[in-house]
């Protein structure tokens, strides 16, 4: 069977990618509270066939600019997806939960109970808390980087370890004999490590799917590889070039098989931001106007990035070629190689801009054919297995992205026309698990 890509969709604040999405004209304004807003976006993505959701989280005070932007999270990603399962019936939903200011009892409760009212549907993005922020929000002090990755080690051993702890034939309900349950199939777990613990048993039986699927985000670290390499069966990746996403892929699914798991299991997904017009020159300057007065902020940036002044009171002209003769990419960034690429072509400052080059996921601004062109390279390099998708606008953006890209990955044989399964294992193409993996044994030191 020909290999296909798989697709998630960031559902986010409400409003998209961009820091003046809920200021375009027919959008909601207050779309970041509105569930009835993000369950419309999660249908949209459903009738695209998306494979999944993905709601990033972070339990900051406030993201951004909050005199002129909204925060780029959700209110709460569990309510959010509990509003969005009774609405949709078969696109996954993959949630970020942190294994630093959680308890594993409270994870292993809610993401089940999620996963049984939507059917088999649920993952979870297990990650650790980084921030001085997060962690003053919680009255603690972040914990050092062994701390905090020797805890989710643990935390997700004993989440599917509770996940487990209801027999998987022990929900019995036969209504003619009264026998509701085999109580000797639901028992304690009596784990603890040096972070957490817990009795259990977690009085939630399975799913369609058994238990959620595990999720890892980020880069490729060597704690990311071994988190990730243990128990993640998808990965939502930050590259910005196809070599880059290529080698991460690689390292992770090399990381997967000295676990003892097969490779083939686990999904690499490539982030991408998009900004769909008739034409090049429309998308950009619908990117221009979207993302608003940060644009003009982020010229700073990218004199530093290439190494030359520019004129921040004229940022409507390319560079002279006084200029371009310059201009470096400093740093080896993969950034500044591409601005430099795009300034030789000669687009404006603004342009440049606009094209994403300070953006840490590639962003492709112009046609569908052109957003369709990015991910079959990307997809046809095995830089990645597919793609978590990030609209500039979710007004238009998404329906632009469904009713134009979608289409043209299907005709090309690169992206399924129809659910085949229900579960979202089954849209991952990953086997059953139900309980910690018995592959997997032993937490890292």
């Amino acid at each position: 069977m020909k290999r296909q890509m798989i697709l998630g969709m960031h559902l986010g604040n409400g409003h998209g990618a961009t820091a003046d999405a809920w200021r375009m004209p027919g959008t909601d304004p207050r779309a970041y509270t509105s569930y009835d807003a993000k369950v419309k976006q999660a249908q949209a993505a459903e009738r695209g066939k998306f494979q999944f959701l993905f709601l990033p989280d972070g339990p900051y005070t406030i993201t951004g600019d909050l005199n002129h932007e909204p925060s780029g999270f959700n209110l709460d990603v569990m309510m959010t997806l509990a509003a969005v399962s009774r609405e949709t019936k078969r696109i996954g939903m993959v949630a970020t939960g942190s294994t630093t200011f959680n308890e594993a009892f409270n994870l292993a409760r809610q993401f089940k109970a999620l996963d049984i009212m939507n059917h088999g549907r649920t993952g979870w993005n297990a990650v650790t808390s980084a921030s001085d922020d997060v962690a003053a929000n919680y009255g603690q002090r972040i914990p050092s980087s062994q701390e905090r990755y020797k805890r989710a080690h643990e935390m997700i051993q004993i989440i599917q370890a509770l996940w487990g702890s209801w027999g998987k034939d022990a929900w019995v309900t036969n209504q003619e004999t009264g026998e509701y349950a085999k109580a000797d199939q639901v028992a304690p777990i009596n784990l603890g490590g040096d972070y957490v613990a817990s009795r259990g048993p977690l009085y939630i039986p399975p799913s369609e799917q058994g238990q959620p699927v595990i999720f890892h985000a980020g880069v490729a670290s060597p704690n990311s590889l071994d988190i990730a390499g243990r128990y993640a069966s998808g990965f939502i990746g930050a590259a910005y070039t196809i070599d880059d996403a290529r080698k991460q892929r690689a390292a992770f699914r090399n990381a997967v098989e000295k676990s003892g798991r097969n490779p083939d299991e686990f999904k690499f997904f490539a982030g991408l931001i998009t900004s769909i017009a008739n034409n090049k020159r429309e998308a950009l300057d619908r990117r221009i106007k979207l993302v608003g007065k940060t644009l003009d902020q982020r010229a700073g940036y990218l004199q530093h990035m290439l190494g030359v002044r520019l004129d921040m009171n004229d940022l409507d002209q390319p560079l002279s070629p006084d200029q371009l003769s310059q201009a470096r990419a400093m740093g080896g960034d993969t950034r500044a190689i591409r601005a430099l690429e795009i300034a030789h072509e000669g687009w404006s400052v603004r342009d440049i801009l606009a094209h994403g080059v300070i953006d840490y996921q590639p962003v492709v601004a112009g046609t569908v054919t052109e957003v369709a062109d990015h991910m079959q390279e990307w997809f046809e390099a095995e830089a990645c297995d597919g793609f978590w998708v990030i609209p500039d606008a979710y007004h238009d953006g998404l329906d632009d992205f469904v009713d134009g890209v979608v289409p043209i990955l299907q005709d090309r044989g690169l992206f399924h026309l129809d659910y085949e399964g229900t579960t979202l294992r089954e849209h991952l193409g990953v086997p059953e698990q139900y309980g910690i993996d018995p592959r997997i044994m032993g937490v890292n030191s």
